[in-house]
């Protein structure tokens, strides 16, 4: 189920307008174990930022009956062994927009942009088209409305080999985001600071291969079946993977030392120095290319592959790889004064679609870290 629904359904059951069939559905979501999880993070991330007044339990639970009385045909209660912050988010609802409000006025002044599609298309004579919102394109073999852009869907039934088909590459800056339909009807999903090239259209009978030269795409492969078996192959700097058909991730940023394959449905063969892994859904695959490791682990995959719905999730990530994530989505430098917090912890989930200021409060809040806004850089202290 989509990410954003669940999301909407959870804020709803905390806001107490939730409908008789919207809490069915967010009851059966809840069946399972990861979700579970999720939701207890949503809630305390979104909910229980922390505050230097002291929670009145008898107090808020008062209240609840009170929500819970007024919404009779939703048992709010069964709710509460996944999270008891339920009773107390009314409690802490003042301090939160208390503590908004005070946000460092450093971070307001600075106008940090949230991140948005654009990106900047490279034709195969050499010559770019800026994609971004009101900015159109059209050309014989692609559209484009500026939010994303989709290649003609058009079998190649010629002896055309890939020597000879043209080549385009999609570049997304920092603070961008793009969608682009290939055309085999792949469907590929690309984040902040990442560059792909691709054919404009494959050649008949042969493996169908694109090139994530660096950064993060989530792919959706039209189905082995549907082009005379040809399979669809994704290399980077380090691996190549191969699929007949599947969605999955792979994260290859150039300034980090590890390239993570998450596989979400489907089966794929990944390609390291002349060794294959198969992965099955909800692996993913870590490889260390300093020191040429490999590890394959059992993943949450909507947390891993959330930025495609909109949302960060930071579970269990160090704070050093929470702040590269952010410097790249709102195209800030983000620097640590102090070197021993690096490796600090944080949990929960947060919209991207939201000012960095409630971001740093929000970690700030729940790491208990200082932050200086100096021009155009963040210093962590």
């Amino acid at each position: 189920m989509d990410q954003h629904k669940i999301d909407n359904l959870i804020v709803k059951l905390l806001e107490s307008n939730i409908t008789t069939e919207e809490s069915a559905v967010l009851e059966d979501w809840l069946k399972d174990a990861n979700n579970r999880i999720y939701f207890n993070e949503f809630v305390e991330i979104n909910y229980l930022i922390k505050s230097k007044s002291q929670f009145d339990y008898t107090t808020s639970l008062e209240k609840f009956k009170v929500i819970t009385k007024s919404n009779s045909q939703i048992n709010f209660t069964k709710y509460l062994k996944y999270a008891a912050a339920v009773l107390i988010f009314i409690s802490v609802g003042y301090f939160i927009s208390q503590d908004i409000a005070r946000v460092d006025k450093n971070v307001v002044e600075a106008h940090v942009e949230i991140g948005t599609n654009k990106a900047t298309l490279t034709l195969e004579d050499g010559s770019e088209v800026v994609l971004e919102k009101g900015n159109g394109y059209a050309s014989k073999t692609a559209n484009s409305d500026g939010e994303k852009i989709i290649y003609n869907n058009t079998q190649n039934n010629s002896k055309e080999t890939t020597s000879n088909i043209a080549y385009n590459y999609l570049t997304i800056p920092r603070g961008g985001e793009f969608y682009v339909q290939l055309s085999d009807s792949t469907k590929v999903w690309l984040n902040s600071e990442t560059k792909i090239k691709f054919p404009v259209k494959f050649a008949s009978g042969e493996i169908r291969k694109v090139e994530l030269i660096y950064g993060e795409a989530y792919f959706d492969v039209s189905s082995s079946t549907k082009h005379n078996g040809a399979s669809f192959k994704v290399i980077t700097q380090a691996q190549e993977v191969e699929v007949l058909g599947t969605e999955f991730n792979i994260k290859a940023y150039k300034n980090e030392n590890e390239i993570a394959t998450t596989l979400i449905e489907g089966k794929v063969a990944v390609g390291i120095n002349n060794k294959k892994e198969i992965l099955n859904p909800t692996q993913q695959l870590n490889y260390n290319i300093n020191d040429k490791t490999i590890k394959i682990l059992t993943v949450n995959t909507d947390l891993e592959t959330s930025w495609r719905k909109g949302y960060f999730s930071f579970t269990g990530k160090p704070l050093k790889e929470i702040m590269n994530v952010i410097s790249r989505w709102y195209d800030i430098e983000i620097e640590f004064e102090n070197k021993l917090i690096e490796n600090q912890k944080f949990k929960g989930s947060l919209s991207r679609n939201q000012n960095i200021e409630n971001i740093l409060l929000t970690i700030k809040n729940t790491n208990n870290i200082t932050y200086e806004i100096k021009s155009d850089k963040i210093i962590i202290k």
